[in-house]
């Protein structure tokens, strides 16, 4: 992912801190993966203020469900809530947002992951969140104009460093993730094409789902399936 990001909500809000972005996402859906100063870590399309990335928290499936893009049953349900969420969350808080769709060109999402120090690049590419491991799930980011407090990252090295079995490279059964990749992305889909990948398909990918730290992302698996559906529409 490269180029400058492009804004989708102007700024139009006071200035919150950080509890009240966390609280804010939370009532969302959504939680904070990660957060950094632009200007004292210099990240791909900013330079200044506060960047806060919000992906999928333990209340979205529930939420997400009951929300007309789901119900109405038309395309990308999930990235026009996102729009639809995180655009208000950014008018209400004083911030622009940010997506990482919509592309080409793409906002740099990854870039700015990394940055934070909260994901990082296992073994088998895929990116590891401190939190909610290798179903780490971006939606979208806000852009605060103003600099102000945020936690230091919780682990100072990858979790990846100490993870002594790595079933992330061991546990795919279209042998589609290998130490330092590539991620054979044709092997992946033609599995799911056979009888064995329905379990894939249903239960999420089996590489991701067995990252220890996955179990903290708390999905329910129909959030899961779901995702898996828009992943390898049949």
């Amino acid at each position: 992912m490269t180029s400058a990001p492009t804004p989708q909500q102007a700024k139009t809000g006071p200035q919150q801190g950080y509890a009240d972005i966390a609280q804010a996402a939370r009532a969302a859906g959504l939680q904070i993966y990660g957060a950094l100063h632009p200007g004292q870590r210099p990240v791909k399309g900013l330079s200044h203020g506060t960047l806060i990335l919000l992906g999928c928290g333990a209340a979205y499936w529930p939420i997400f469900t009951r929300s007309p893009e789901y119900l109405e049953a038309r395309s990308d349900p999930v990235d026009r809530w996102s729009t639809r969420v995180i655009g208000s969350l950014a008018a209400d808080l004083g911030a622009t947002a940010y997506f990482p769709f919509g592309g080409p060109p793409y906002t740099p999402f990854v870039d700015w992951a990394l940055a934070s120090g909260r994901a990082f690049t296992s073994p088998s590419q895929m990116m590891v969140h401190d939190e909610v491991g290798m179903l780490i799930s971006f939606r979208g980011a806000l852009h605060f104009d103003q600099s102000f407090d945020i936690p230091p990252p919780p682990l100072a090295h990858s979790p990846c460093a100490t993870c002594t079995t790595q079933p992330c490279l061991t546990s795919c059964p279209a042998d589609a993730l290998v130490e330092g990749g590539p991620y054979d992305l044709a092997a992946c889909h033609h599995h799911l094409e056979t009888p064995a990948g329905v379990a894939c398909m249903t239960q999420g990918c089996r590489a991701r789902c067995a990252c220890p730290l996955s179990q903290g992302a708390g999905r329910p698996i129909e959030q899961t399936a779901h995702h898996m559906r828009y992943f390898h529409p049949s």
